[in-house]
């Protein structure tokens, strides 16, 4: 194996052409882009170019150019196609979220690597941000105390727009709580661990396509913490600030712009080593907070980073096929409990 990845990319416009190429693998040291391959052939062309790459004429070829790893950013419903070509031809594969429609093809998909003996990643970047990290250590020290409550924010404005594939749960399979929920529900059991059960409620409230534009989600945790996601496509964006707010018996952890697809956002923990007892006045008192503002790293480039050098250290990535399962698992049991208006409880 050579010290560079050598990636080829199913599924070349979007937020590959936006975000995962530019900003990950051609930024990369330990990756090398060779072959992108798009069902639009002019948006292809137009991406091999742009990036100095082969712009192969279909999937086979692709795969039988010099790669090592696959990067799958097409539409959810093509993933389990992709996935088994990808495996059958022995490429390693980190594939955008969701894994599949459904936790059925989910499966499929991490049996087709495993038999395969590939890596599978997952494309869930927002663990990467150096904020969210270092908010992770100080609740791994102990220094939230025991967790409480957190409450996580994704939205942005998506009008209809034809050929939208995230507005159609045949393509996509779902609307914002798929696509941006999805993140933030992830990022509350990196933070507080695995989800006992669910509640979600999802509706369309301004954009009348199939997907719904809007979402709120219950999650309660084994360790007895609760938690809220809300995620919509029919917020102006300047008028969501993305909270991300984490509560325990020790203090908090406040942040706002930190989930997205920028580096870094404003985070305080502000946080209380002795808990005084009961006072009866409930008196605030004004405090600057410890400000949470590390060296900023590219999602993207660190996603990259870590998969690439996971196939040169033969090692599992940090956001493996397990936590792309279980994202599948917790995704499809809200839509289930907005469905049946049950409370749904997890398997993990």
């Amino acid at each position: 194996m050579t010290k560079k990845i050598k990636w080829g990319v199913i599924g070349s416009g979007g937020i590959a052409r936006r975000r995962t190429i530019p900003e990950g693998i051609m930024q990369s040291k330990n990756a090398e882009l060779i072959s992108v391959y798009d069902i639009n052939s002019d948006v292809n062309k137009a991406v091999a170019k742009e990036f100095n790459a082969t712009a192969a004429e279909s999937i086979d070829a692709l795969l039988n150019s010099d790669i090592d790893a696959v990067y799958i950013a097409s539409p959810a419903n093509m993933h389990i196609e992709h996935v088994k070509m990808c495996a059958a031809a022995k490429k390693h594969i980190l594939c955008e979220k969701p894994l599949g429609l459904t936790v059925e093809e989910a499966e499929v998909i991490v049996k087709v690597c495993k038999e395969a003996e590939v890596f599978l990643g997952i494309g869930l970047m927002m663990r990467f941000i150096e904020q969210h990290q270092a908010a992770l250590k100080l609740i791994q020290d102990g220094k939230l105390g025991k967790p409480v409550f957190g409450r996580a924010q994704l939205s942005a404005w998506y009008p209809p727009i034809e050929g939208a594939w995230r507005q159609d749960p045949s393509a996509g399979g779902g609307g914002s709580l798929m696509d941006m929920g999805s993140h933030c529900i992830d990022l509350l059991e990196m933070y507080f661990g695995k989800i006992k059960s669910v509640s979600c409620f999802i509706n369309n409230i301004v954009h009348s396509y199939k997907s719904e534009d809007s979402a709120v989600v219950s999650l309660f945790f084994e360790n007895g913490a609760l938690a809220t996601v809300d995620s919509y496509f029919c917020i102006p964006d300047n008028s969501s600030k993305n909270v991300l707010e984490l509560y325990g018996s020790k203090g908090s952890i406040i942040a706002k712009g930190t989930i997205g697809q920028g580096e870094s956002g404003e985070m305080i923990a502000y946080l209380e080593d002795d808990v005084a007892g009961y006072d009866a006045q409930q008196a605030r008192t004004e405090t600057d907070g410890l400000v949470i503002n590390p060296t900023p790293v590219n999602a993207y480039l660190a996603e990259i980073d870590d998969f690439s050098k996971a196939i040169l250290e033969n090692r599992e990535p940090k956001n493996n096929h397990e936590v792309g399962l279980i994202s599948q698992k917790i995704i499809e049991a809200c839509y289930e409990s907005a469905k049946t208006g049950r409370v749904i409880d997890i398997k993990y």
